[in-house]
């Protein structure tokens, strides 16, 4: 099958190195204007599209990595053409767009997947498993931290418009969100603080979102943007009736030395957890999204469980900005679709 991706930043390039791992033909990329493309395009030999309706004649998959604010659009245009969709996390702006853009894949009969990588990162998913295997009984309390710096960009730095990335919570907390429900089932009650409803244009962003789930689990979930670069730490822990699961990503280096640097050194635009295995979980993710397209296998991330996600960072920010709790009203999207 053949793929094209949609973006060449960061993640675009992330994802290209992903599929190249898989028996797909990477048939060309295409960004902001072709210039940007032409780089890319000569490292994978394949082509920079003049336009995203030109590449769409061209592919099987589209892999959309474009910001978050771009993604409603191009799958609305993407599933009238026909094509299947990985769309990167989180899935849209607003719940009206995710829910658009669902409703879209679904008349077109198009496969969409959205990119919550941190179900591939192995600690996360077997400790899921472990939880879902009642090893440590019922879970009680899940402790989730994601903490990194602030995405930069030398130009046009959409991470830090709000309008267009929904700030920290939307962009970084999502994944644990996600994780969190994953683990605990579905959430009641949505409580949040994070710095940046407290002090308006603060260069730094940190918050705390509580969950209560249905299950009468509770979720602490921690992101941060106020880290030096380049620094990402995550660390979980899950204690249930019966027993404990942790992890700690500065368990897994020999040694961590964390100097504030001059400003000279090179510290990628956005920050990027890493992993010690040989395969990368962005791989992982992309060969298993390719093995469900071969098979006629559901996508492992639906669009459902991205609008799940994105329901509970939204009403995070709605919380940090009222200060009150917001309730969680199921989605009609989340009933219809089993999860896995």
């Amino acid at each position: 099958m053949r793929v094209g991706i949609v973006g060449t930043g960061f993640m675009g390039r992330t994802h290209a190195a992903a599929w190249s791992a898989t028996e797909a033909v990477i048939s060309g990329f295409v960004s902001l204007n072709k210039a940007m493309a032409e780089p890319i395009a000569r490292q994978y030999q394949t082509m920079a599209f003049d336009s995203f309706a030109a590449m769409l004649e061209e592919v099987d998959i589209v892999d959309i990595c474009t910001p978050t604010h771009l993604h409603h659009g191009m799958v609305l245009e993407a599933a009238q053409a026909g094509k299947h969709i990985i769309c990167e996390k989180p899935l849209a702006r607003t719940i009206k767009e995710g829910q658009e853009m669902i409703a879209a894949c679904r008349a077109a009969g198009v496969q969409l997947i959205v990119a919550h990588v941190v179900r591939f990162f192995p600690e996360y998913a077997l400790a899921r498993k472990q939880v879902h295997d009642g090893q440590i009984g019922n879970p009680a309390v899940l402790r989730l931290t994601r903490g990194t710096f602030q995405p930069k960009k030398t130009e046009d730095n959409w991470f830090v418009d709000f309008a267009k990335s929904g700030g920290m919570m939307l962009d970084l907390m999502i994944h644990d969100l996600d994780y969190a429900r994953w683990v605990a089932g579905e959430v009641e009650t949505v409580y949040a603080k994070k710095i940046s409803s407290e002090h308006a244009g603060a260069h730094v962003d940190h918050g705390l979102v509580i969950l209560r789930h249905r299950s009468g689990a509770i979720s602490h979930v921690e992101g941060s943007w106020a880290y030096p670069p380049p620094l990402f730490r995550t660390r979980f822990e899950i204690a249930g009736s019966n027993g404990l699961l942790q992890h700690d990503s500065a368990d897994t280096a020999a040694i961590g030395l964390h100097l504030r640097g001059s400003g000279d050194e090179d510290i990628p635009d956005v920050p990027l957890p890493s992993s010690p295995l040989i395969e990368d979980p962005y791989t992982t993710e992309v060969k298993t999204f390719y093995r469900s397209l071969l098979n006629g296998e559901p996508a492992p991330v639906s669009g459902a469980e991205g609008l799940a996600a994105l329901q509970l960072a939204l009403a995070g920010i709605e919380s940090a900005e009222s200060g009150f709790p917001v309730t969680i009203d199921q989605l009609p999207e989340v009933k219809e679709e089993k999860r896995s």
